[in-house]
């Protein structure tokens, strides 16, 4: 809502809080207000729903800062003989309310005492001590014996569907009434391969380890190159140059830059005489910069419609293109799941960028039949982004398996609009590991040769 509707709230119901205009919602009191309506008065509470649900959480990428600062501390306080993150920070979920750490220690009293003459306040619970950091953000610290650290990392890490499956095997659950030191040792005993710790979720990692080795997850440098960038032709900070050598400098083969098309006009979308002249310095760069490589290519507004921005003679000059939704979020399911069917069947999309639209903690994604737009993706031969912003991480990593299962590939994409949003990357990988994505299901652990070959072929596939 606007700065007149906000207005007219405060004057005609003297609302000042969340929660003010929430009861008010509630009561069914914004209907016959100037300008609003049962429609909007819905929307309202729904979106007055969600930042109170979400008050106090944080996402993983500021929650990590926070805990690496936390963990900096607790080891300055000498009392520990080992310390790890664990729980659901220790897992990388996407949406942190607390930091967990184990620490082991000779003294859980003398620890505290440590604690508390830094001038901290804790509050002692059986299990250790919790405290509030600077940030008013919750810090648990659960405390163990050296002996059994691996045993306890293990129960602290998993979660509870997790921690339930673990149940079902005899063997482990037997090797869980022991005491051990690391969890290599604990998985040994167990028969099982070690788990990695973003994965204990529940979601069928079990039984792969069980076979005796575990997959072979993601890596960060298994990346060779970097899709799905901006710079200041658009709404990016850095210049292209700038953005092709930080990839440069990041050992990258690669770099595709997607700035926004012309329909983005709240983003200095470009128009098509700019898609010209942009292409021009492309070339030029790419003589340059040669054996790096600037693929051409374009985040094109998927329209309301379904079709996508610029007519085919301009799409027919990029390399790639990333098709995306910016506008229009509040279509219900079937339509927004029709317009980016349809999308998607546009024989110039290349990746369906950002699927749901979500802004962790700040905006829902809009509703779509995921099933159905996996199924167009693997139809259309249509790489679905995974992209790495911290705020986005959308493909939602619990979507992964499903997609790779219909043989669609995934691109871990920064979506960078400064030379730093490079490294989002990482964030990236680590969601892709929670939904045990490999390098050779990975778009851009292609190397150079193998993503030219593919869009030229793509190409030639599509069109001849």
């Amino acid at each position: 809502i606007g700065p007149k509707k906000v207005k007219v709230i405060w004057e005609e119901l003297g609302i000042e809080t969340l929660g003010e205009l929430l009861y008010a919602c509630n009561e069914n009191r914004l209907v016959d207000l100037k300008g609003f309506g049962a429609k909007t008065q819905e929307q309202i509470k729904g979106a007055v729903t969600f930042m109170l649900n979400n008050a106090g959480l944080k996402r993983y990428s500021d929650a990590w800062v926070i805990a690496q600062r936390e963990e900096a501390f607790i080891r300055n306080l000498k009392q520990s003989v080992a310390i790890s993150q664990t729980g659901s920070i220790r897992r990388k979920c996407e949406i942190q309310s607390e930091i967990d750490f184990l620490v082991a220690t000779d003294s859980s009293d003398a620890l505290f005492h440590a604690f508390t003459e830094t001038g901290q306040n804790g509050t002692r619970q059986p299990w250790g001590f919790s405290y509030l950091t600077d940030e008013h953000f919750p810090v648990r610290l659960f405390t163990c014996s050296k002996m059994d650290f691996g045993t306890r990392l293990f129960v602290t890490t998993g979660s509870e569907v997790f921690l339930s499956e673990c149940e079902k095997y005899k063997s482990l659950a037997a090797t869980l009434q022991h005491n051990y030191a690391d969890e290599d040792s604990l998985f040994a005993a167990a028969g099982l391969a070690f788990i990695p710790p973003e994965c204990r979720e529940g979601s069928g990692e079990l039984s792969i380890a069980e076979s005796g080795s575990f997959l072979a997850l993601l890596e960060y440098a298994d990346l060779k190159g970097c899709l799905h960038n901006h710079s200041t032709y658009s709404d990016g900070i850095n210049s292209l140059r700038e953005m092709a050598v930080a990839c440069i400098n990041e050992g990258l083969e690669y770099f595709g830059i997607c700035d926004h098309s012309k329909s983005a006009f709240y983003a200095n979308g470009l128009s098509v005489e700019r898609v010209i002249q942009q292409h021009l310095e492309i070339d030029k760069l790419n003589a340059e910069l040669a054996p790096f490589k600037i693929f051409k290519g374009i985040e094109s507004d998927i329209l309301p419609d379904g079709s996508l921005d610029y007519p085919d003679a301009v799409l027919d000059t990029f390399d790639f293109v990333v098709a995306s939704v910016h506008s229009n979020l509040r279509m219900d399911k079937t339509r927004a799941t029709e317009r980016l069917l349809k999308a998607i069947s546009n024989p110039y999309t290349t990746v369906l960028g950002h699927p749901t639209g979500r802004l962790l903690l700040a905006r829902e994604g809009y509703p779509l039949d995921m099933d159905e737009i996996l199924e167009a993706c693997r139809q259309h031969d249509v790489v679905i982004e995974l992209n790495a912003n911290p705020y986005r991480l959308d493909l939602d990593w619990r979507w992964i398996q499903t997609a790779v299962s219909k043989g669609i590939k995934i691109a871990v994409n920064p979506d960078a609009h400064r030379v730093e949003g490079i490294k989002d990357m990482q964030y990236g990988v680590w969601a892709a590991r929670k939904g045990m994505l490999l390098a050779a299901d990975t778009f851009n652990a292609r190397s150079l040769s193998q993503v030219s070959e593919y869009f030229a072929a793509r190409k030639q596939r599509v069109f001849n």
